[in-house]
């Protein structure tokens, strides 16, 4: 008989690609992990993993249990969903990861509104950049991520995964208030080529979104500060340092001395964030009203007047 547990092994081993790192998503040694993908082999019959230098691929009969796997563990997810149901459980602690701008934005009103409509669930959080949370759900370190899209993402379709779309918005441009295009009312993107960028680190979702939007506008941006914080990016471009590119919910309430922001011309980046869980989770007592108060509080967010902004100013003027 196949150990449920092993499974779940052999689903880190196939995410992180190493025994290392899949040892330490489920806070095991590498050795404990070892010892499972064998005894997980000998209760198969079969090979399942390769070791080379570049770390740990699945074979053809890995891959074989893995999509069996999946499923598996999705019905124990929907297992102890029901079981919780049954006991009428109506109090505990669901951990949600979010990157910073989702917290303020989605996951603080929701908090607010479980208050009132759950009061025995109790929300802990952990800030977590926008593609390190569905590796924490997928690891079991989180029970609900708030992420955003990015390259190398699980797909809509991921087995593992249900998904709850939330809320996208554009990016807009950043610019100092002396720059030669403060004054247009939209800015294009393949205008600013030989400007200094400022932008987050690569790894960073966002990083993506800039890189690709300079790269569909015909070129590559020469990136010469970079921070993860958006405060910081904007402190940067009213210095004079260089452009960016920004997601307008990190502008909102945001000291802007020193700079303008502009709407990109055309079709601007996006980005789109969503609320994960495990598949077969969604249903359970105390995760199905967390993400029921993050798909309120987004509808919320979408349906408040936009900021004073510079789509809006006629003519554009410059904020100081």
């Amino acid at each position: 008989m196949i150990d449920a547990r092993r499974l779940r092994i052999l689903r880190a081993v196939a995410d992180h690609r190493t025994v290392t790192a899949a040892a330490a998503a489920l806070y095991l040694t590498p050795s404990a992990v070892s010892q499972q993908l064998a005894a997980l082999e000998q209760e198969t019959g079969h090979r399942l993993v390769d070791r080379g230098a570049r770390g740990v691929r699945l074979t053809a009969a890995g891959e074989i249990l893995l999509t069996h796997a999946n499923a598996v563990l999705a019905q124990l997810e929907r297992a102890e969903a029901e079981l919780a149901a049954y006991s009428a459980g109506d109090a505990g602690t669901v951990t949600v990861a979010a990157f910073a701008t989702g917290i303020g934005l989605v996951l603080a009103p929701a908090i607010a509104e479980l208050t009132l409509t759950a009061p025995g669930i109790r929300v802990r959080v952990q800030d977590a950049e926008g593609d390190a949370s569905v590796p924490m759900v997928l690891d079991r370190q989180v029970d609900v991520a708030v992420a955003v899209e990015y390259r190398g993402a699980p797909d809509e379709d991921d087995r593992r995964l249900t998904r709850v779309p939330l809320y996208s918005e554009p990016f807009d441009a950043v610019l100092p208030v002396g720059h030669r295009l403060a004054d247009q009312e939209q800015v294009a993107i393949a205008d600013l080529e030989k400007d200094p960028w400022i932008g987050p680190y690569p790894g960073n979702p966002c990083h993506d979104v800039v890189v690709l939007a300079c790269e569909f506008a015909g070129f590559q941006p020469r990136l010469e500060h970079s921070s993860d914080d958006f405060r910081a990016v904007v402190a940067l471009a009213g210095a004079g340092a260089g452009v960016a590119l920004v997601p307008r919910s990190a502008l909102r309430g945001m000291e802007l001395a020193g700079v303008v922001v502009r709407p990109v011309e055309g079709s601007a980046p996006t980005r789109r964030v969503f609320a994960a869980v495990r598949h077969g989770a969604e249903g359970h007592p105390l995760i199905a009203p967390v993400l029921d108060a993050l798909a309120a509080a987004a509808v919320r967010e979408a349906a408040l007047p936009l900021p004073a902004s510079p789509e809006t100013s006629t003519p554009p003027r410059r904020l100081t």
